[in-house]
């Protein structure tokens, strides 16, 4: 068995008896000076510190979501409110404007000017409530921009009705003519 290290300091004469008794003294002096309950205190003391870390961090995390689902709920308000304010009526409408949604063909029934200004882009189809609803295409986009997903259709708007170099400039198309 290996002997102590005060062992080891007398067999090699660097510490004698009288020195090691004193030794051993102070450190019972020591001992009892401290609290019995100290040290398990400090114990508790780090664990509760550490349990009050981890709650804060906690907090945070939770702030953060309850954050962004108050933004994200302000958001779809904002889109809800440009919708309402800004929907074109199409109740009346006899012509049936078909548009793609995600795989699906969907149709609304527009008027006439309103399915001539869907084509040329400055109209838009947007979803609310399972509900398709026109908007000017200025509108549609400030709601694209909340959530692209909300705007269904959105031609892109032409830059000149009128092209220079159109060979067939020249010929008109039928009205009654339906893609």
């Amino acid at each position: 068995m290996a002997k102590s290290l005060q062992d080891q300091l007398m067999g090699a004469g660097l510490v004698d008896n009288k020195k090691a008794k004193a030794i051993k003294q102070q450190q019972r002096k020591q001992k009892k000076q401290q609290p019995k309950g100290q040290a398990q205190a400090d114990e508790n003391k780090q664990r509760m510190e550490f349990e009050r870390k981890a709650k804060i961090e906690k907090d945070r995390a939770l702030n953060k979501e309850i954050k962004a689902a108050a933004v994200q709920k302000g958001l779809l308000a904002q889109i809800r409110q440009l919708i309402e304010l800004n929907k074109l009526d199409s109740s009346a409408g006899e012509l049936g404007y078909q548009f793609a949604e995600g795989t699906k063909i969907r149709k609304i029934f527009v008027n006439a000017t309103q399915q001539e200004q869907l084509s040329r882009g400055l109209l838009a189809v947007v979803k609310q409530d399972d509900r398709y609803l026109i908007v000017p295409s200025v509108v549609a986009e400030k709601i694209a921009q909340r959530d692209a997903t909300v705007v269904v259709a959105l031609n892109e708007k032409s830059a000149s009705e009128n092209d220079d170099d159109d060979p067939y400039k020249d010929y008109q198309i039928p009205d009654d003519l339906m893609w």
